[in-house]
């Protein structure tokens, strides 16, 4: 069953068509990457399904459910969430109130309720702080729970920026660029750490990543786009061994200058 579909996706900036006639679908439960050079096209796309930018042409499906207009928080109420090339934290706030600020969205109180400190308002906040620090502990993250985000490594920031993703309690999580900035031990353990995500909290993944071995190492599926248009999709063997894939990030001279 497709999670996400994107039909004829298209949006020009001006002159520029950033993205042109893209297509895909994303199988629940699949970790998806969705890859290119530099310029490619990509994070327009994830700014097209979480709402940032609204396409020119075409449209996004999520769940069967036309999506392709919806603001960015009611997407985000939908079930999508996603993360940053560069990491958005609440950085003077601590760690725990990163988490609990994302899973604000979901709470059903309202500003009576709250006032009166009505007993159910008590029950969900409690559920809520528990809920937080589950995340936290799955990610390693329990030791720094009352530090400041911004004094975190980058690493810890990531898994950070992840955690309050997961407070989002998203059916669809977009990934952009996790590995930049990690060294190999820690790429390595993202890898492993994004096979347990899927399974524990039943996710499908979208990954836009420049890491070849990260992305070949972990998705199902990838799409891969030069110049804004689809340019193959397939099994990771599939890509690799594409030649329209291999010209696109080696350039057409290579095989010439090698000889």
């Amino acid at each position: 069953m497709s999670c996400l579909a994107v039909e004829e996706l298209s949006i020009h900036f001006g002159g520029l068509r950033a993205v042109d006639g893209v297509s895909f679908a994303i199988q629940e439960g699949q970790i998806h990457g969705l890859i290119g050079p530099n310029g490619a096209g990509k994070t327009t796309v994830f700014n097209c399904i979480t709402g940032f930018y609204h396409p020119t042409h075409g449209t996004i499906r999520f769940q069967d459910r036309d999506i392709t207009s919806l603001r960015p928080d009611q997407i985000a109420r939908l079930g999508i969430a996603r993360t940053f090339q560069n990491v958005q934290l609440f950085r003077g706030m601590s760690v725990i109130d990163n988490v609990l600020v994302a899973m604000h969205s979901h709470q059903r109180t309202g500003i009576v309720a709250e006032a009166f400190s009505l007993p159910f308002v008590h029950r969900q906040e409690r559920v809520v702080r528990e809920k937080a620090e589950e995340i936290l502990k799955f990610l390693g993250l329990t030791d720094l729970r009352q530090q400041a985000a911004g004094n975190l490594p980058l690493g810890s920031q990531k898994r950070l920026e992840l955690g309050r993703a997961l407070g989002l309690d998203p059916k669809l999580l977009l990934l952009d660029e996790p590995a930049a900035g990690l060294n190999t031990s820690e790429t390595q353990s993202l890898a492993q750490l994004l096979r347990t995500l899927r399974a524990r909290f039943k996710l499908t993944i979208l990954l836009v990543e420049h890491d070849m071995g990260l992305v070949m190492n972990v998705c199902d599926t990838i799409t891969v786009l030069n110049f804004g248009q689809k340019i193959a999709e397939g099994s990771p063997s599939e890509v690799q061994n594409n030649p329209e894939v291999i010209k696109a990030y080696l350039g057409e001279t290579v095989g010439a200058e090698q000889a």
